[in-house]
């Protein structure tokens, strides 16, 4: 009996052994077809690479680099996957792979039949139409085209993909849209979707209803898509969704639901739409709620308390909206905000000190609102996260102590409009600072010697103006590009050192008490400069006469000084220039025809100067002119016809010259005219009646002063025009019974428009 069993022990074991080795040894994968790798091959080759096309992904590298003939396994390619079992390639990933081509529907792609996932995100497909030849493959279950340059159509095969799982076309806005199919019409059979990402596909139509019965839905994202129509309720209730965008819809309307508990929303973004009326007290039911944002739409009403009840939300945004009331303490319970903005509503009240519980806050704003009372601003300084604040525009007295130090270091500060007497002595200690604006407080005196130390390497914006600082005009940081401290009372002359500023975009020192020669140099220092306003100074001598080539100035504003001289021809250097004004100064010079050749320039304002001799050139000014003033003037001449060339002139101003002859008919030609002052002038003859029947825009009018005979056009704009316009004139009759009496100051220039 024991022989017998030990023999069976040793016929059995080894089979056992055996069987256990096939059992758990692993399996040897299947190499990829032949077939497949020569499809790979040939759509690789129809390709090139360029690095610059995937710039925006940091992870983007050209995958293609090692696919090579060279007996490799093609399964081993960077991007794709096998079936370990058939070999099959199942899956092709060349996302942010540096692509630029062309695909049509005779790629060898296509070939790849039993492609499960495919993904060619961030590419550049060259403006190519999305291949309908995507419908035949039947396996797939995730399709990611996004930012990758097609255009047109998104084809109906698509909606032949019952399997996919996940399809995501988010475009560059206005490159595909969704037509004709339409979006119900492609999404209609594809009800195992769990991801459905099309933002900024045009869709221009109401979104489907039957979205509502996608019960596997779990991220839908249709962000400026041109939607139309009210948002279906029902889909707030699918219960798997954790992801709405709708962002940028300003055509979708639509409210919230009462929410329940069991809601899976982790994000619910709305924003710039005309979503509208109140938030449900249910909405602090969102457990899982960790961004609300819902700015730019018309929703109204209190603030809910209950929104201190979402343990997980961290951005929680309702600016533009109306909300009244005051901000619900129980938001200070939310200890997980990162981002809390409410600016440009209607809040009433105090900003709750216990603000400084939200350890993790890194934004505040509630910019533009009716908060009032004493504010400590160390009430922020305790937040060591905070790197962006914003109070400006409401109505409370912001208190800064001089001993305090903020824990953080800060990027953006608006304290504009908030009561400040001095200079935060938080300031000190910022180094990183890049927007700073205290614009519109009540600092006094001259500037702190500290303020010239503060974030010396990263301050872009410095925003002082509106003040009642005094002494010399301070040196903003080298790197600054925005610079206003205009509307205070600072005196001296312009520090040469100023023209050391190359990186300044927007430098605005007008309306202050500066004096002396505008440094020569401020015409050539910088090549990014794009507005000079010096306007409202006490500068004296000539206009910088050294106006640099290729320069980016758009807006040049030296008026209301004692600039003297002549107009300098160098200004024909400012190619890009929109805006010129030059008046209330000392010029005297004849009639500068030659800023004709300024293609850009819409506003030229050179009213109270000695300029002369004007013979109306209007052939060399250019047609794209909307406002001229050169009023106060010693111009003398005809009006001629030819200024009905400037078409799109709204304003023009020729008070208080010595025009003579009769008012030109070219006038009338200027269809879009806003405004017409010709007052104090020596014009003859009749008020042309084209003028009324013409001119149908027109909403002042002031010929007074002058020499004119005859009837006063009656209707139209005409009819709105009082007495005082047509003063002191020869022989004008009203022809059609007394005028309203009401006088009406007469036009003073440029300050009246601009």
């Amino acid at each position: 009996m024991r022989t017998s069993l030990a023999y069976s022990c040793l016929l059995v074991f080894p089979a056992l052994f055996q069987f256990t080795a096939i059992c758990f040894s692993p399996l040897q994968p299947v190499p990829c077809h032949k077939d497949e790798r020569l499809a790979l091959m040939q759509f690789k080759e129809s390709f090139i690479t360029d690095k610059r096309v995937s710039a925006a992904t940091s992870s983007a590298y050209p995958k293609f680099d090692n696919w090579n003939f060279q007996g490799v396994d093609c399964c081993s390619w960077d991007g794709i996957e096998c079936d370990p079992i058939t070999g099959h390639v199942i899956g092709l990933d060349l996302s942010s792979s540096c692509l630029y081509g062309s695909i049509n529907s005779s790629s060898t792609l296509f070939h790849l039949v039993h492609l499960q996932t495919l993904n060619l995100a961030y590419n550049h497909f060259n403006y190519s139409v999305i291949p309908s030849a995507l419908g035949n493959l039947s396996m797939l279950t995730y399709l990611n085209l996004s930012y990758s340059v097609f255009s047109g159509q998104i084809p109906l095969e698509i909606s032949q993909l019952h399997k996919l799982s996940s399809l995501d076309m988010e475009s560059s806005e206005g490159l595909l849209e969704l037509k004709i199919p339409d979006l119900k019409s492609l999404i209609r059979n594809l009800t195992n979707l769990k991801y459905l990402h099309l933002s900024g596909v045009a869709v221009a139509s109401p979104i489907p209803i039957v979205l509502a019965n996608f019960s596997s839905l779990t991220s839908l994202r249709l962000g400026r898509c041109g939607l139309l129509g009210k948002f279906p309720l029902a889909i707030f209730h699918l219960p798997n969704l954790q992801i709405l965008r709708l962002m940028n819809n300003l055509g979708l309307t639509g409210y919230f639901p009462e929410f329940n508990s069991t809601s899976q929303l982790k994000v619910l973004a709305l924003f710039n739409t005309s979503f509208s009326g109140e938030l449900p007290a249910s909405i602090g039911d969102l457990d899982s709620l960790k961004l609300l944002g819902i700015s730019h739409c018309n929703f109204r009403g209190l603030v809910p308390s209950t929104l201190g009840n979402i343990p997980k939300l961290e951005v929680l945004d309702l600016g533009y909206n109306f909300f009244r009331g005051s901000i619900p303490s129980e938001l200070m319970s939310l200890t997980q905000l990162i981002y809390l903005n409410l600016m440009a509503n209607f809040l009433q009240g105090s900003v709750p000190s216990a603000i400084s519980r939200l350890k993790k806050l890194e934004l505040f704003n509630c910019y533009s609102n009716r908060l009032s009372g004493i504010l400590e601003l160390d009430t922020f300084l305790e937040l060591k996260h905070l790197k962006y604040l914003f109070l400006s525009f409401n109505d409370f007295y912001l208190i800064s102590r001089n001993n305090t130090s903020a824990t953080s270091q800060l990027v953006d500060v608006g304290l504009e409009y908030c009561h400040l007497g001095g200079f935060p002595y938080f300031l000190r200690s910022q180094h990183q600072l890049q927007f700073l604006n205290l614009s519109s407080n009540n600092l006094h005196g001259q500037i702190p010697k500290w303020m010239s130390e503060v974030s010396l390497e990263t301050l872009l914006v410095l925003d002082l103006s509106n003040n009642f600082l005094t002494g010399s005009l301070p040196l903003p940081p080298f790197f600054t590009i925005f610079y206003s401290i205009f509307n205070n009372s600072l005196t001296g002359e312009i520090p040469q050192l100023l023209c050391n500023q190359s990186s300044l975009y927007i430098l605005d020192i007008s309306h202050n008490n500066l004096s002396g020669e505008i440094p020569q140099c401020l015409s050539n220092f910088s090549k990014s400069l794009s507005v000079l306003k010096l306007r409202a100074n006490n500068f004296h001598g000539p206009i910088p006469r050294s106006w640099a080539s290729r320069n980016r100035l758009k807006m040049i504003d030296l008026g209301e000084n004692k600039l003297q001289g002549k107009i300098p021809r160098s200004l024909m250097e400012c190619r890009m220039l929109e805006y010129l004004d030059l008046g209330k100064n000392l010029v005297s010079d004849a009639f500068p025809s030659w800023l004709g050749t300024l293609p850009e320039l819409n506003v030229l304002i050179l009213c109270s100067n000695a300029l002369y001799g004007m013979q109306m050139e209007y052939r060399e000014i250019i047609r794209s002119l909307v406002a001229i003033d050169m009023s106060s003037n010693r111009f003398d001449g005809e009006i001629p016809e030819s200024i009905g060339n400037l078409k799109e002139l709204h304003l023009l101003n020729f008070s208080n010259n010595n025009l003579d002859g009769r008012i030109s008919l070219g006038i009338a030609k200027l269809t879009n005219l806003e405004a017409l002052d010709l007052s104090r002038n020596k014009l003859v003859g009749r008020i042309p009646w084209e003028l009324c029947t013409q001119l149908t825009f027109l909403g002042f009018l002031n010929v007074s002063h002058n020499h004119l005979t005859g009837p006063i056009p009656q209707g139209h704009q005409f009819d709105t025009f009082q007495s005082s316009s047509f003063d002191e004139n020869l022989g004008v009759d009203p022809r059609a019974g007394p005028l309203r009496p009401t006088p009406r100051a007469p036009f003073q220039g440029g300050p009246y428009f601009f």
